[in-house]
């Protein structure tokens, strides 16, 4: 675990972050202590019934509140709320750390790629179920069969312009929604690229990697996305991420 990005001051000030939130009440205070300063932190609450979008509103998070269940419908009202050039996503159950996504937005500013995912690299035993890691392997195989694109994790933890997703258009509102992000980036000609990040265990219970079904329905609606054609994305989109 050697290519770990690292928090860098260097990198552009203005990103907003989008976590998405259902019941992460007990995670809340540490994972937005490690949002980068000067930061947003745009927490996405799902429907939680611990007092979770209280907690992160008193720690400084704007809360924006989505009643439609699904970690796609989530992470689209974020990034309709999010107001700042560069707009990233963390899970906010502890396991990732936002702190990093300074290197992240750096190198998309820097034009090395255009959507950049991190690839999770387990610190302790556990940390990523079995069934969950066979899961992603599976979509992975089946994500370099339609784009070509050489990654080893489809995880939740990604920068990218924010112009440049809203122009990819996505459709999907529940488990699909990460994948479709990299196929339709991947159709329309831009740089997808990954970099290391370690992978602690979640606060909390999961709601989809948790358990086999969770991962099950993750998975299918997952292989919906892929089975779509390739879509026609505008070839703009490409021209104004590297702008």
């Amino acid at each position: 675990m050697t290519d770990y990005a690292q928090a860098d001051p260097a990198a552009p000030v203005r990103a907003d972050i989008v976590l998405p939130c259902l019941d992460e009440a007990e995670a809340l205070p540490s994972v937005l202590a490690r949002v980068p300063e000067g930061w947003r932190a745009v927490v996405v609450d799902n429907g939680s019934t611990d007092g979770s979008a209280a907690i992160a509103r008193s720690l400084g998070a704007t809360v924006v509140h989505e009643p439609r269940r699904g970690f796609g419908s989530a992470c689209h009202a974020g990034l309709l709320a999010a107001e700042a050039e560069y707009v990233c996503f963390c899970d906010c159950d502890g396991s990732l750390d936002p702190g990093l996504l300074t290197g992240f937005v750096r190198r998309v500013a820097e034009g090395r790629c255009d959507l950049l995912l991190g690839r999770r690299r387990p610190t302790t035993r556990g940390a990523w179920p079995p069934h969950a890691r066979a899961g992603n392997f599976a979509l992975s195989r089946m994500v370099r069969r339609r784009t070509g694109l050489r990654l080893h994790d489809l995880g939740p933890m990604r920068a990218v312009r924010r112009e440049t997703l809203l122009a990819l258009g996505l459709t999907d509102r529940r488990s699909g929604y990460p994948l479709e992000m990299v196929v339709r980036a991947s159709d329309a000609g831009l740089r997808v690229a990954e970099t290391d990040v370690p992978y602690a265990p979640r606060t909390g219970r999961s709601k989809v990697t948790g358990t086999w079904r969770g991962t099950w329905h993750a998975v299918r609606d997952m292989r919906e996305v892929l089975r779509q054609p390739e879509y026609p994305t505008p070839r703009s989109i490409r021209a104004e991420a590297t702008r």
